[in-house]
């Protein structure tokens, strides 16, 4: 599989060792549901954090965002794809668009279809059983159903290797950091490591 392929997907890690800090008002935004803008929500396992990644067609890490744990993966799509630049060798500009976008379900929404199709970026993402049926059901006014090749969606494995490999660090599976920002450190030196030959 060559570098041109971007795999993206989310995974949870449990924020167990988090605490309340006592008195005062947040200092930053917070997300609606999260505790004080560290990327710590309500999901169903409780409190936790959703990390999520997009990677290259070799399992690297190219692009890494946290959201509170019941955040949805649709609206992250957008945000996570304008954090990639892939230098190219020899002079130019860095490249910022895959020539495939392969996802799971969990992105599978028509304007993210339709804002993939107006950055000029192929996908394949499967559609959701909810999403065939009610074409089903508009009959010949439902439409086609979206293009969608099972051989390239066989490569988005890589995505849940890379995710193993972030996990096997203990500080990573399961969060013990307070700060979004020192668990983000902890992402992205794991990153450097695997990007390292």
């Amino acid at each position: 599989m060559d570098d041109q392929h971007r795999l993206v997907d989310r995974a949870d890690a449990p924020a167990c060792r988090w605490r309340p800090q006592k008195g005062g008002s947040p200092t930053s935004a917070a997300t609606p549901g999260a505790q004080d803008g560290e990327a710590i929500g309500r999901s169903r396992g409780g409190l936790s954090t959703k990390i999520h990644l997009a990677v290259d067609g070799r399992g690297r890490p190219l692009s890494i965002l946290l959201t509170p744990g019941q955040a949805g993966d649709n609206p992250q799509l957008l945000a996570l794809l304008d954090a990639i630049r892939v230098n190219e060798p020899g002079p130019g500009r860095p490249r910022k668009r895959p020539e495939v976008l392969i996802a799971d379900k969990g992105y599978a929404h028509d304007s993210t279809r339709r804002a993939l199709r107006q950055r000029g970026i192929r996908h394949v993402i499967p559609e959701r059983s909810d999403q065939v049926a009610r074409r089903a059901a508009k009959g010949s006014h439902g439409g086609r159903p979206p293009a969608f090749d099972k051989v390239i969606y066989k490569k988005r494995n890589v995505v849940e290797r890379c995710f193993n490999r972030l996990k096997q660090w203990r500080d990573l599976a399961t969060r013990y950091a307070k700060r979004a920002s020192l668990y983000r450190a902890g992402l992205v030196l794991i990153a450097a490591v695997i990007w390292l030959p």
